[in-house]
């Protein structure tokens, strides 16, 4: 059994699969740790049980025993695999050590998978360990696409576009092998993937996971020359400018209400549809980019909770990208039905149910069979390199 663990700044998602299994046999979600610990309803663990408070650490021990077998192997999901690492690889204390020195690119998420890392070694000392990187999926873009227009020595330094949720687009781009597609991963975390014949082209996302799209939370990409501004002229030092773009801006910063578009979408508050109508402003003006990019458009994927979920925030982005030949079903739209386009559509348009599990319980087990085949020794890693930046 591949246990899977998927650590978010404030949750925790495991989940047991068989090998080659396309789902779970057992699976826990643990939301708000950190604050009031509670099990998401549909984890399939039982409702009546009561997570500990504590830290991810300490929440990863609890399922950890509850789990229903135990397992051969896990697969760990970690944001942030930079330059070195464009595959999935056996982790060892030197590889964690290097992971360890990314946290500053990814301090929401980076120390959190990092600590459930080190509570599987814990609890199971010889159990083989994979990193999946959310990263890895990107490193097959040109090296434009990766660059910043700065001066070459930072950019030898590893000051490139990374982008993220590589795992969700890994999945899509398994789905839809050929073709030019843009993949909308909307959540409370959101970005865009351009994929051209399974693999990524752009995506909006960069050195960080603040870039790109407006969030829950997150500003996304805003004028570098506001940053400096509120730094010298507003006296607020980077910590409070980071607090401010990271935890105050987005839907929530917008509309001064929420960061739920469900909330936001039943609200009858002016600011709530603003919010709303720029987070699909937004989308729809940079997968204008991302179409350029790719030279033209056969499929748009929306995933993620708001991608698969909010009808209104699909219909209002399908209605902006009807220059790209888009046209939406309504009917379906509303039912959240797998192909929502029109007849009359020259592009596909589908609902995907974002599965990081399953990608990382595959390339879990394909890379412990890597290693029992020779591949790798003990605990070696499995490291195939990243493209020259």
């Amino acid at each position: 059994m591949i246990l899977v663990v998927n650590a978010g700044s404030s949750s925790l998602r495991c989940a047991l699969f068989r090998p080659g299994a396309d789902a779970p046999n057992w699976r826990a979600h643990v939301a708000d740790i950190g604050n009031a610990p509670r099990l998401v309803p549909n984890g399939r663990a039982r409702d009546d049980a009561q997570p500990p408070a504590g830290d991810h650490a300490t929440v990863a021990r609890w399922l950890f025993e509850r789990l229903p077998a135990a397992p051969t192997a896990a697969g760990h999901r970690i944001v942030h695999g930079g330059l070195r690492h464009a595959a999935p690889l056996r982790l060892d204390a030197e590889v964690v050590a290097d992971l360890r020195t990314l946290i500053p690119l990814a301090p929401a998420h980076q120390p959190q998978a990092l600590a459930c890392v080190r509570t599987v070694s814990e609890t199971w000392p010889n159990l083989p360990q994979v990193a999946c990187f959310d990263t890895a999926f990107h490193r097959s873009q040109d090296r434009l696409a990766q660059l910043y227009p700065l001066p070459r020595a930072f950019t030898e330094e590893g000051f490139v576009r990374f982008g993220f949720h590589g795992l969700s687009y890994a999945h899509v781009a398994g789905l839809f092998p050929r073709g030019r597609v843009v993949a909308a991963h909307l959540g409370h975390g959101a970005s865009l993937c351009a994929i051209r014949d399974g693999s990524s082209v752009a995506t909006t996302m960069g050195f960080t996971t603040l870039d790109g799209l407006m969030m829950g939370t997150r500003s996304g990409a805003v004028d570098p020359g506001l940053v400096l501004y509120l730094i010298r002229e507003r006296g607020l030092s980077p910590d409070a400018v980071a607090t401010l773009l990271n935890e105050r801006s987005g839907l929530l910063g917008v509309s001064g209400i929420s960061d739920d578009v469900r909330v936001l979408e039943a609200s009858d508050d002016p600011k709530a549809r603003e919010a709303l109508d720029l987070f699909a402003y937004r989308i729809v003006r940079e997968a204008g980019s991302l179409i350029a990019a790719l030279g033209g458009l056969d499929t748009f994927v929306f995933t993620g909770g708001i991608g698969e979920h909010a009808a209104h925030v699909r219909a209002a982005v399908c209605r902006g990208l009807a220059f790209a030949g888009i046209a939406l079903d309504a009917d379906a739209n509303t039912r959240d039905a797998a192909d929502i386009a029109d007849r009359s559509s020259t592009v596909q348009v589908r609902i995907v149910p974002a599965d990081e599990a399953r990608e990382i319980a595959r390339m879990t087990g394909a890379s412990v069979n890597r290693c029992r085949d020779g591949e790798a020794v003990g605990n070696a890693a499995i490291v195939r390199a990243a493209p020259t930046i």
